[in-house]
């Protein structure tokens, strides 16, 4: 069969034709496509994408009809990806020395950019949805689901691993009162959250979470544990544990896998997210083992859909006034980013889960909040 042939098999069986007339269906515009994506999978389609290769008009519902059908499936015997695995088996690529990797190659991309695509607040993480119209209302309503779970009280001390641009930090502060310690090793975050919330008893460090050692009545940690990797997970939690009071909640936020892998896809590790992997629910549950009771797990990923397109929207939007410190193939880059996350997720491919953990059980149990 020709390379046509076996990529036109792969698109049919989801429903899609190549070159042809509906939104979700690809247009091929240069023939070494075919052989590219064929013998470097994700990576050559990503790649090519960003090349201009080829084009299409809705990329989120070209992925969420792809992604079930497991392509890769089709050039399993690789040996790039054979290579790419083997290399997250052998090395620990969130190891500490490589720490500060993904705030210089993914959140010092300029706080430019994220003003733009984010909320008011600049929240880098699944929005909340349930009874939203707006991302700003659907944030804001992501924070407050947050402080009610770890049932925050005026005069808590909390430490948010991977705060970010502060906007859980901010919110809890104003809100509830509490004074929040946030680290990140993104070095843009640290300045303009510390100028955001300089009015508030609010501490942003540039800080990696192994140098922790210090107690917090509750702990938080919202779109981070993305970048710590399987050989870290425990050592993760054990610090989390160590800094937790023994009567405090912590809650992790995380994107979730439906398997256990120890890799990302080798498109978003080579330019959205070095050194990162997606967690599974065995994954965190082993990392917990005699350290942590699970109070409470909630999956609202089909949210991250929605938090996704808005996202781009408001990039593509804002696109006249970035193009001048970004290119072309990065905004193919990001716009390809967005729309086949915001695809994954529409699929159910990927999730998002809010985790309560405590160190000895609630008395009389933990009331999920919703």
């Amino acid at each position: 069969m020709s390379l046509i042939g076996v990529v036109e098999d792969i698109l049919n069986s989801a429903d899609i034709a190549l070159n042809g007339s509906r939104p979700w269906d690809p247009k091929i515009k240069d023939e070494r496509f075919f052989k590219r994506v064929l013998g470097e999978g994700s990576l050559g389609l990503g790649e090519s994408y960003m090349d201009g290769w080829w084009d299409c008009e809705k990329l989120d519902e070209f992925f969420f009809r792809l992604i079930p059908l497991n392509p890769e499936e089709v050039i399993k015997n690789n040996l790039k990806l054979k290579l790419h695995t083997f290399k997250a088996i052998i090395f620990n690529l969130a190891s500490k020395p490589r720490a500060f990797t993904i705030g210089e190659k993914h959140y010092n991309l300029g706080n430019a950019l994220f003003k733009r695509m984010l909320d008011k607040r600049m929240t880098y993480s699944c929005g909340y949805w349930k009874n939203a119209g707006s991302l700003d209302e659907a944030q804001e309503a992501k924070l407050d689901l947050i402080c009610r779970k770890l049932r925050l009280k005026h005069g808590d001390r909390v430490l948010d691993i991977g705060c970010g641009w502060g906007s859980f930090a901010g919110y809890a502060s104003e809100k509830y009162g509490v004074k929040v310690t946030g680290i990140t090793v993104s070095r843009e975050q640290v300045e303009l959250a510390r100028k955001l919330y300089s009015v508030l008893p609010v501490e942003i460090r540039l800080q990696d979470y192994r140098d922790l050692n210090e107690k917090f009545d509750h702990i938080v940690s919202i779109g981070m544990f993305e970048h710590v990797c399987y050989k870290n997970y425990r050592k993760f939690m054990e610090i989390v544990h160590r800094c937790l009071k023994d009567e405090g909640l912590f809650l992790l936020h995380t994107i979730g896998n439906s398997y256990s892998n120890v890799t990302v896809d080798p498109w978003f590790e080579k330019y959205i997210f070095p050194n990162s992997m997606i967690p599974s629910m065995r994954q965190i549950s082993e990392s917990v083992e005699k350290l942590f009771v699970i109070e409470d797990w909630h999956n609202f990923g089909y949210y991250y859909d929605d938090t996704l397109v808005s996202w781009f929207k408001n990039f593509d939007n804002n696109w006249d006034s970035l193009k001048d410190l970004y290119d072309e193939r990065f905004y193919r880059m990001w716009k390809y980013y967005l729309l086949s996350s915001a695809g994954a997720f529409r699929a159910r491919n990927l999730h998002v889960w809010q985790i309560v953990f405590s160190k000895n059980g609630i008395k009389g149990g933990y009331e999920p909040i919703r």
